[in-house]
């Protein structure tokens, strides 16, 4: 516990580099005699996680002092990383079996990962925490202790509660974003947490399973999914902790995730009627109307009759809509390469039919010059509509 961040993750790396995590009960010895068997695991450790190879050793090491005394394992949930996470998770696994590795092809999202890693365990309590070495593992005893005591269904190990920070985590700009997206979370949701952008929490795992089918598989804000799901359901306690700033790769975090958290906050807003993967595409569809409508103006202003005009900004808005809903709303089927041409190409087709609605539409409702704006805001969201199963049948299938 009175290690600092930085001699603890050296001391890691020290041990990961000598063959990983050594010998553990359940294997056979140099002798040949056999150990005996472990404990069937009390907690499950969640690690969701998308290029993390170099951060898996160091953070096996940092739970084995963390949990001594504790009967645990970790399952790292990896969605299929080009950098080789999967083969070094195994690689340790050989040798400590309290790692389990799922490797998820064809799927992403840390959302969708978390929740298969929740069902893949069979501990009654689960810990969800980043790969990262960003969260502080030395909080998992204690969060487990609260738990057990029969106090708490969830325990969330919070930036904001006192004595909780950010720490060298987060950059101003981003501890900027993550209070405003606190903000509207205990707002629109009458969630009641500090910070419910919290990725790091602990929960009895039978009242999570009978979540999931509520939850979404999409978004990165697992948490604020899980808690609003619960509708004021779960004994909830906070533990302050502070946000360490990573050691080794990239930060996963950018705009197109914070719109993805927006459209979690819709979904749950409006009870889930609709799901988070229409919200998404919707706001793509309200970006595209803006681009038709400019697109419009300037063809109507270059001297483009109004038919040939709204053809034209039609197929500008399919275009930046395209690409947009590939990063953002089939961001777990995005298409690369080759594949994301014939997309395009794809999608160009299956919206041909709502061109025709949307230029129909807006050629009858069209008058009066000054009108234009409505006009093509009308033939814009009727071929909406079709857009959306097209793609979603057609594009961006599951292969």
């Amino acid at each position: 516990m009175g290690l600092t961040m930085d001699s603890a993750v050296r001391m890691a790396e020290e041990n990961a580099g000598e063959g990983g995590a050594g010998a553990r009960m359940g294997q056979t010895g140099q002798t040949g005699q056999a150990q005996p068997v472990a404990a069937a695991a009390e907690l499950s450790v969640i690690l969701p996680s998308f290029n993390e190879a170099a951060n898996i050793p160091i953070l096996v090491k940092l739970l084995e002092t963390a949990l001594a005394g504790i009967a645990w394992e970790a399952i790292v949930v990896d969605d299929n990383s080009p950098d080789g996470t999967t083969e070094v998770a195994r690689r340790i696994a050989q040798s400590e079996p309290r790692l389990r590795v799922i490797r998820r092809i064809g799927r992403r999202g840390l959302s969708g990962a978390c929740i298969e890693g929740i069902l893949a365990s069979s501990a009654p309590f689960v810990a969800i925490m980043d790969a990262d070495l960003q969260h502080d593992e030395t909080l998992l005893p204690k969060m487990l202790e609260e738990l057990k005591s029969g106090d708490a269904d969830l325990v969330v190990a919070s930036r904001k509660a006192e004595g909780g920070t950010v720490g060298e985590g987060l950059s101003t700009i981003r501890a900027w974003g993550s209070n405003i997206a606190n903000g509207l979370a205990q707002k629109l949701l009458n969630v009641t947490l500090s910070d419910p952008m919290s990725g790091f929490f602990m929960v009895r795992r039978e009242k999570a399973e009978a979540l999931a089918p509520k939850l979404s598989a999409q978004g990165f804000k697992i948490l604020l999914d899980l808690v609003s799901s619960a509708g004021g359901t779960l004994k909830i306690r906070e533990l302050p902790f502070t946000f360490r700033e990573r050691q080794h790769g990239e930060s996963k975090l950018d705009t197109l995730v914070t719109l993805d958290y927006f459209g979690l906050l819709l979904a749950k807003y409006f009870g889930d009627i609709v799901s988070v993967r229409f919200l998404m595409f919707g706001l793509v569809g309200a970006s595209g109307l803006v681009v038709h409508l400019a697109a419009l103006r300037l063809f109507l202003l270059g001297g483009l009759e109004f038919n040939f005009a709204q053809t034209a900004a039609s197929f500008v808005a399919m275009t930046t809509n395209f690409f947009l809903n590939n990063q953002l709303t089939y961001r777990d089927r995005r298409l690369r390469g080759l594949r994301a041409l014939v997309g395009l190409l794809t999608f160009y087709a299956v919206c041909s039919v709502g061109v025709l609605a949307n230029v129909g539409v807006a050629n009858l409702i069209y008058a009066d010059p000054s009108y234009w704006w409505f006009a093509g805001t009308a033939g814009a969201i009727m071929g909406a509509v079709w857009n959306y199963a097209a793609s979603s049948a057609l594009t961006w299938r599951r292969s």
